[in-house]
């Protein structure tokens, strides 16, 4: 892969197409559904209140890497975080650096917009090698805390019961 890595904020639609080509990629690797349609990234990530920030790694016209990100604020802590809710390397980029470089790109950018001082994400138990991956760069596990999730459905009926 010939050319110079270029770090891209995803601004626009050309942009928000190569994200969702990237994140759709991602999905196939770790044989996951993509139920996002194109509508719902582009509210999310170029809306007038971002949900998410989209950032690509671009090797001449190639798109080689993608993350997607948001703000997470903790009072354990008592800082902002940035939560990465999606990290792809392309195959043919991976072994090189990249993950780490799209990370230390996505905690410069929540630094600089809501002043992050920690990163957070998750990662399935099967994939050994992100797992090998985020260890190598000092990532812990948060065996504290359990995710629990409400469904659209369940959130709709929280909605309407607690009015």
């Amino acid at each position: 892969m010939p050319g110079r890595m270029v770090f891209a904020p995803v601004t626009d639609a050309p942009g928000l197409a190569r994200l969702d080509e990237a994140l759709r990629s991602l999905s196939a690797d770790i044989a996951e559904d993509y139920a996002t349609d194109r509508a719902a990234l582009e509210r999310a990530v170029l809306g007038p209140a971002p949900a998410a920030w989209g950032l690509l790694a671009l090797r001449g016209e190639d798109t080689v890497g993608a993350a997607l990100y948001s703000p997470n604020f903790s009072t354990v802590r008592g800082a902002a975080g940035v939560y990465v809710s999606d990290l792809w390397v392309a195959r043919a980029a991976r072994g090189q650096g990249l993950g780490a470089r799209l990370l230390a790109q996505v905690t410069r950018a929540g630094r600089d917009r809501w002043g992050a001082t920690w990163l957070r994400l998750a990662a399935y138990h099967h994939s050994h090698e992100a797992l090998a991956f985020y260890a190598r760069l000092g990532f812990t596990p948060a065996d504290a805390q359990q995710e629990l999730r409400l469904g659209p459905e369940a959130t709709e009926t929280l909605i309407r019961r607690a009015g």
